[in-house]
């Protein structure tokens, strides 16, 4: 899709702080789109306009809260008008570690909360714009939304939710002609690894001594394996390619699964039996 088709075409991006999220809207600001960036700070969408064009506008966006979401939606209606949103990208997100033995609930409502009803909201908030514009939505999945590491059950299973989220909303939409694509990275050189180590260390600090005696050699070896994917995540741009591929191709995919481990684990997943696709896991994640 060529500059001059995308500059009367309208983006949202959820998650659009660092990482992922920021990575895409500066490469749609560059391809020609009207980005709209949800940033949870003022600083962070300051970061974005002093390398980005005057199209880029971040919008204050929490996908937990429901004013949150109502004023990005005024603000986006307001902007766009009848031409309508061309596409959305649901990528906030959060990564909720430990044994769900002593994962607190509350902490469980949360990553549900951000990953799951996140998007839906922000989705069903959006719809009528995306609808007037025969639009796009893209969901931000993972390798964890088709194979399960044990100690990320919280994030897996979020991610789990929203590639079926993702199917239904295909299936339902397809008479407004609007296409629905999952974007499924392998571990993405983005600081979301080193959150993760912050918060499985403070998570292993907070365990009761029994339990965390129980599961010490595990969590250990996963902190050594995050610390790991936090040195080899693959360049952010593959994913950013995906997602561009998703809102620019005449017939986008459905799925995008991006890096090798994603495959092998699409391939895993059909064909090998259950305990053996565990002990394949369980050694990528460096545990006994």
């Amino acid at each position: 899709m060529s500059h001059s088709a995308t500059a009367n075409r309208s983006v949202l991006i959820t998650g659009a702080s660092t990482g992922i999220g920021a990575a895409c809207a500066r490469d749609l600001d560059r391809l020609g789109f009207r980005v709209f960036a949800g940033v949870r700070k003022d600083s962070d969408g300051e970061a974005l306009r002093r390398d980005s064009s005057e199209r880029l506008t971040p919008i204050p966006l929490d996908v937990t809260l429901a004013e949150s979401i109502s004023s990005a939606a005024a603000t986006v209606e307001s902007a766009v008008g009848e031409a309508g949103l061309f596409g959305l990208v649901n990528n906030a997100g959060i990564l909720v570690p430990g044994p769900l033995e002593c994962v607190p609930l509350t902490d469980l409502r949360r990553q549900y909360e951000v990953n799951v009803f996140g998007a839906v909201a922000v989705t069903q908030a959006m719809l009528p714009w995306i609808r007037a514009a025969r639009g796009r939505i893209v969901n931000m999945g993972s390798i964890s939304g088709k194979a399960a590491p044990p100690y990320l059950g919280a994030y897996s299973s979020s991610k789990f939710a929203l590639e079926s989220i993702t199917d239904v909303l295909r299936m339902e939409l397809r008479r407004w002609s609007i296409d629905v694509s999952i974007v499924e990275p392998d571990s993405v050189a983005t600081p979301i690894w080193g959150k993760l180590l912050d918060t499985a260390s403070q998570m292993g600090s907070h365990l009761p001594a029994a339990v965390r005696n129980l599961y010490e050699q595990d969590l250990t070896s996963m902190s050594e394996a995050s610390a790991k994917m936090d040195k080899s995540g693959m360049p952010v741009e593959r994913v950013v390619r995906a997602v561009r591929h998703a809102l620019t191709a005449r017939w986008p995919k459905t799925r995008y699964p991006v890096g090798i481990r994603t495959h092998l684990a699409f391939w895993a997943a059909r064909h090998l039996p259950d305990r053996t696709r565990d002990g394949f896991m369980r050694r990528a994640m460096g545990m006994k």
